[in-house]
């Protein structure tokens, strides 16, 4: 079922101009939420013709709809998406957690940048709180003991991690097998994300600065002239002053249409999958699971259990699906650490999450490419980093220095910058 979806300008936005006619919205729960939400979408059909503004997003994800929900407070900003929906790859498959002690030191201090923006949003931002705790349990083997204590010795004091004897961790989960958990250690703070719910609030927040996503947007030319950028879609051209590419696995490629050099972005496919856990088990106060190698993580969601055996396998940008390899790797590491038996696999998914060689974010501006703009490899990071990357984007982007919200955590420009990925001065 279709439904026409009229959409309204922004007086203070009189560079925008609306689209000819109403466009359809496909009925789809995404969808549904993105119009629940009042986010502006124009989704399949309508032509562009006329649209202008002073930024230009590439990628309707966590990451592009927060930069553009954070820059819409100083300029025009439209966002593309190439499907009909936003988030259909990485973000709508995501089940984030907030895990301060995840990543290098730069994203950590991303980490803490978002964390308090995640736990106080601004009012009417979201109905409902973005994280929910939920705490981490990290386990090793005997001989992954040297990793766990190195682990614990990096991110502790930052993050809380604290190492607890073996048998915590079994009375913590009790499905552990005694024979399997040998080191363990706790970090409490760490909560589940509502990512849907993050989302939607950025959405919401775009909106009511008169941004616009335009989905059913694929970009197939890219063109700088006059001083200004010209993107053409399988719908129409748009034109920006800055294009910001916020691609995803697509970034490297968006960036060559544009004549930037690419980074040399790995685009990496993550699996999950969930089952029912014994009837007469009670899960849904478990922390999560992890393996301190990231060898596999398991956790309660929705009253089943999900699983992944954190595997990143190489892929070409793509929609991706789940390998049945990995799948029955999930089923093997959680029945070889804990004494559940996974007997049917009741929902599989795979999303891509895209690295930097450093596995560090890239969000800074091209040196060589005039008004090119980077917001991509965020890796497996980009949900619980969305805030401080938005916000060092949208000052960045307007040529400002970092707010001190940001700076404060330890965030540095140069941290995140494309040009520590390139040889020669920046």
């Amino acid at each position: 079922m279709a439904t026409a979806l009229a959409v309204a300008q922004g007086p203070a936005r009189a560079a925008f101009s609306a689209a000819a006619g109403p466009d359809s919205v496909t009925s789809c729960d995404f969808a549904e939420a993105c119009l629940a939400s009042g986010v502006i979408c124009l989704i399949g059909g309508g032509a562009l013709s006329g649209l202008r503004a002073e930024f230009l997003i590439i990628g309707g994800g966590m990451a592009g709809t927060s930069a553009a929900a954070e820059l819409a407070a100083f300029a025009p900003v439209i966002v593309l998406e190439r499907e009909s929906q936003p988030a259909y790859h990485s973000t709508g498959r995501s089940a984030a957690m907030f895990v301060a002690s995840y990543g290098p030191k730069a994203v950590r201090a991303l980490n803490a940048a978002s964390r308090p923006f995640l736990e106080a949003p601004p009012d009417r931002f979201a109905d409902h709180p973005i994280l929910t705790p939920r705490g981490i349990l990290m386990i090793g083997r005997e001989d992954q003991a040297e990793s766990m204590a190195r682990v614990v010795a990096e991110t502790g004091d930052e993050a809380g991690l604290a190492a607890i004897p073996a048998e915590e961790a079994l009375s913590r989960v009790p499905v552990l097998r005694p024979g399997y958990v040998a080191c363990a250690a706790v970090e409490p703070e760490a909560s589940d994300i509502d990512v849907h719910g993050l989302l939607q609030g950025y959405q919401r927040m775009l909106r009511a600065r008169d941004g616009r996503i335009l989905t059913d947007a694929e970009v197939e030319r890219i063109e700088w002239t006059g001083g200004h950028w010209q993107v053409f879609t399988r719908r129409g051209m748009v034109e920006a002053g800055v294009l910001i590419d916020a691609a995803g696995a697509w970034a490297d490629h968006v960036a060559t249409l544009a004549g930037a050099e690419p980074v040399e972005l790995s685009p990496k496919r993550r699996t999950a999958i969930t089952f029912d856990p014994p009837p007469d088990l009670l899960t849904s106060d478990w922390p999560l699971v992890l393996d301190c190698d990231e060898q596999f993580y398991l956790k309660p969601e929705g009253g089943r259990l999900l699983a992944s055996p954190a595997d990143e396998t190489p892929m070409d940008p793509c929609d991706v699906q789940p390998d049945e390899i990995d799948i029955a790797t999930a089923v093997d590491r959680v029945e070889t650490a804990t004494t559940l038996t996974v007997g049917r696999v009741t929902h599989r998914w795979a999303g891509l999450r895209t690295f930097a060689p450093d596995k560090v974010p890239v969000a800074g501006w091209d040196n060589a490419r005039e008004a090119f703009f980077w917001l991509a490899g965020q890796g497996g990071y980009g949900i619980q980093t969305a805030p401080a990357l938005a916000r060092l984007t949208a000052s960045l982007a307007r040529q400002k220095s970092l707010p001190g919200e940001i700076a404060d955590w330890g965030v540095e420009a140069s941290d995140v910058s494309p040009q520590r990925l390139r040889k020669g001065p920046e």
